[in-house]
């Protein structure tokens, strides 16, 4: 039998990648919108599905802890077996969950399908990304990371938009129903178009592979629960303990193998390292950004959630810009300058947030927003690009996998740092003399108003909760700008293509595809 001859990186790039992109970019799309549309059906599952608080805790987190878990074994996967075997393989989960969510009649059936949504999402993530990497080259791949990126942004920030439109036309269910053409058309294009890439074979570790889901499942549970029950309870030192345990024991085990899941070595590279903290340090700084600014929007100035939705456009419209003109000067501006650059002034613009009080108009929010939409498109396609191109294309979907994990865990540890600044600042502000539901959030303190008719107590509440916003959005701001010192001192100062470039003369890319 013939052997398939191997595509090199050299032989130039695959002259269908910008129709691959658009497969990749499809395929993230769906798993933000989709995550972050629910984040508005919380009322009609409480009505609907007669839905506890504790149930709806779980359909929203059962999600986050299966697919923060599961991602670096997922991205092994991709290298081993093939990632868009592997993508494919978790759009037919993700779409077939998404289809049983619509028939959910109650909240533990829509628990266990999320649960395989999370399974699905963590088997699609790494693949987009890796297989981005290997189609396009060094010149073009800083562009089409920006592409890749901007997509996820107005996903993320069109998505409360979508979701409470779906629900004031249909019902709850239109959230997951929407997915399945989505996901379909994306299956048949990804079969159609995409090449198949893989790594060097390598042994099963399957030791690896346990620790790595049990360490980052606590962590992320860790991070969940600590501001609903604090530093000092004993389920979240628990889970804290565990979750530290197995981490160190992933590294260990990670160590004495000639074959590792995830090459620590790669934590050696400055750019690995850089890009990692920096991506990190801001997510864990825009992680409260969207729920403290939905609430303000919603809860002090009155808006729908449709309205509040469409406030959110100018910040999407300037991570486009800021993507686009990233770009552009990408092959004569270091990776460095551009991150350094954009954190300056995601740092502004978060300032210019902790500014807003009760009487800002739309012009000022909507400004605010911009500058730090502008920062954002300038400073995370750069810092993930230094990163991404640090990672030998034959360990791209463990690369991937190691940077969605950061992603995901700082976004996480984000929601709950600034969720708790927001909370303890509101309730603090608040005076002793209010009901003590009402000191607990500005949405129970909204509602006594409205049965008791008390507008004094609901403009106190405006006046807590802007800040307690304040405040946390002044604490993000330290993150942002730590985040732009590591930057400053750790990544190297050469622009992407040169770096990417001698990286790739010194490696091959094995692609296997029917089409080469």
């Amino acid at each position: 039998m013939t052997e398939k001859p191997k595509y090199q990186a050299s032989q130039g790039p695959d002259p269908r990648r910008w129709w691959i992109l658009l497969v990749l970019c499809l395929s993230g799309l769906v798993l933000v919108v989709d995550n972050m549309a629910l984040s508005v059906a919380v009322p009609a599952l409480t009505r609907d599905l007669h839905a506890s608080a504790q149930d709806i805790q779980w359909i929203l987190d059962s999600y986050m802890l299966v697919f923060a878990g599961l991602l670096l074994t997922a991205g092994s996967l991709s290298d081993r077996f093939g990632r868009r075997r592997v993508m494919i393989i978790g759009l037919v989960l993700f779409g077939g969950a998404s289809l049983g969510a619509t028939l959910a009649g109650t909240p533990g059936q829509l628990i266990v399908m999320r649960i395989v949504m999370g399974v699905g999402s963590a088997l699609i993530m790494p693949s987009t990304l890796s297989i981005l990497i290997t189609v396009f080259d060094a010149e073009e791949r800083r562009r089409a990371m920006s592409v890749w990126g901007a997509v996820s942004v107005l996903g993320l920030v069109g998505s409360p938009l979508l979701g409470g439109a779906l629900i004031s036309h249909f019902w709850w269910g239109a959230i997951f129903l929407i997915n399945v053409p989505i996901v379909a058309v994306t299956i048949v294009a990804a079969i159609v178009l995409m090449p198949e890439s893989t790594g060097p074979w390598q042994r099963p570790d399957p030791v690896g592979a346990v620790l790595s889901v049990a360490g980052m499942t606590a962590l992320v549970w860790t991070i969940i629960e600590l501001p609903r029950n604090g530093i000092h309870s004993p389920a979240t030192l628990a889970t804290a303990a565990l979750a530290v345990c197995a981490v160190v024991g992933f590294v260990v085990c990670e160590s004495s193998r000639t074959d590792p899941m995830v090459p620590l070595m790669l934590f050696r590279d400055r750019d690995f390292i850089g890009g990692s903290l920096a991506l990190t340090l801001v997510q864990i700084g825009n992680g409260g950004l969207l729920l403290a600014l939905t609430q303000y929007l919603q809860s002090v100035h009155g808006y729908t959630p449709t309205g509040a939705g469409l406030a959110f456009l100018p910040m999407a419209l300037a991570s486009l810009l800021g993507n686009t003109a990233g770009a552009k000067v990408a092959d004569r501006v270091s990776p460095r300058a551009l991150t350094v650059s954009g954190l300056v002034v995601m740092a502004v613009g978060s300032v210019l947030l902790a500014s807003l009080n009760t009487g800002s108009g739309l012009g000022t929010i909507a400004g605010a927003l911009f500058v730090f939409g502008a920062g954002s498109g300038l400073a995370l396609p750069a810092a993930i690009s230094a990163l991404m191109g640090a990672v030998p294309a034959d360990n791209a979907g463990v690369g991937s996998a190691l940077n969605s994990t950061l992603s995901q865990a700082g976004a996480a540890l984000g929601v709950a740092i600034l969720g708790s600044v927001l909370s303890s600042r509101y309730t603090s502000s608040m005076p002793r003399s209010a009901p003590d539901q009402a000191r607990r959030s500005i949405g129970d303190a909204l509602t006594i108003s409205a049965h008791t008719g008390d507008s004094a107590l609901a403009a106190t509440a405006r006046d807590a909760f802007t800040s307690g916003m304040s405040t946390s959005f002044l604490a993000g701001t330290v993150g942002i700008v730590a985040a732009a010192i590591l930057a400053l001192a750790l990544l190297r100062g050469r622009p992407a293509a040169a770096t990417e470039h001698a990286a790739e003369r010194s490696r091959n890319v094995e692609l296997v595809s029917a089409g080469h």
